[in-house]
């Protein structure tokens, strides 16, 4: 990744006149003729000399390290966004740790409010984040899994006599080679998002040992995109139902929100609802964590969050 020393300049001074001195523990007042940081408090706070701070406004310094430039951030009080676009003014590779499983309330309250459809959220990896009632009705509980497995990616490459962690019938990708591609390519972006990630490193060690077609298809730098895909439930109940699945990317944390509706024709909107009935009249689920009213972690549509920090 190359520096752009010419725009880092710039947005530094952009960022250090935002900032109150007041807000960083340093006095204000009428004497200072700046209303945010001057350079010498740059510096202080950085931990560096005032003629680098001048030399990287100016554009006549090279790329500053991955230490100072964390400094940087940290003393000019910039938001994660903020603090990414700098390492890459910085020609760096912005810090990421693990891959996010927190949903944001909004994201919660938009899942609560799609009774009619099935949806749930994945992290950046295909992890599992919460699924709401409608995804249990037409796919099964992926309550049933222990939380480490409820993984898309080990499903569409599973390891040699595992089962699917996250349907508990057959579910029938009618695009299986596109669907793959997408998948491997999906996780060759999230490493390069989350490079620090412990448990997207140990997912992409599991898949390439332990099946051979991720393997070949990680080898071969295969990419693609994860956008809208046709499949046909094999429901129990209702038989099959032919659904449109869609995926939708929330946000810099690669979330990936998974909507599946009923495709035409109209009988497969009315399988769909024989299995929202079915699971609608089945017994309260008695699992540790539903609430009184049977609707698990108590929301209102019966929506579920997993633990999914798992090695």
């Amino acid at each position: 990744m190359s520096a752009d020393l010419a725009k880092l300049g710039p947005m530094l001074r952009i960022w250090r006149d935002r900032v109150p001195p007041e807000a960083v523990g340093l006095p204000g007042g009428r004497r200072r003729r700046v209303t945010g940081l001057r350079r010498e408090d740059l510096a202080q706070l950085a931990g560096i000399s005032v003629d680098y701070v001048v030399r990287l406004e100016q554009g006549r310094h090279e790329t500053p390290s991955a230490q100072v430039t964390a400094a940087l951030a940290r003393a000019l009080r910039l938001t994660s966004a903020e603090r990414d676009h700098l390492y890459r003014l910085a020609g760096l590779a912005p810090p990421h740790g693990e891959v996010p499983d927190h949903l944001p309330p909004g994201l919660r309250r938009m899942l609560d409010r799609l009774g009619d459809a099935a949806v749930a959220v994945f992290a950046a990896d295909w992890q599992l984040i919460r699924w709401n009632r409608s995804w249990t009705a037409l796919l099964g509980d992926p309550e049933a899994t222990p939380p480490a497995l409820r993984n898309f990616a080990r499903d569409t490459f599973p390891a040699a006599g595992a089962a699917p962690g996250l349907s508990r019938w057959p579910v029938i990708s009618l695009d299986r080679a596109a669907l793959e591609v997408s998948v491997v390519s999906d996780l060759r972006r999230a490493t390069g998002r989350f490079p620090g990630s412990e448990r997207l490193a140990g997912l992409v060690r599991d898949l390439t040992a332990g099946n051979r077609r991720f393997a070949e298809l990680w080898s071969s730098g295969a990419v693609g995109a994860h956008r809208e895909e046709h499949k046909i439930v094999r429901h129990p109940v209702s038989g099959p139902i032919d659904v449109d699945c869609d995926v939708l990317t929330d946000g810099e944390a690669e979330r990936k929100i998974v909507v599946l509706t009923p495709a035409p024709p109209a009988e497969n909107e009315r399988g769909f609802r024989r299995a929202l009935a079915a699971a609608t009249d089945a017994p309260p689920d008695a699992s540790p964590d539903a609430s009184p009213d049977g609707s698990p972690d108590g929301s209102p549509d019966g929506s579920r969050e997993g633990a999914t920090r798992s090695g």
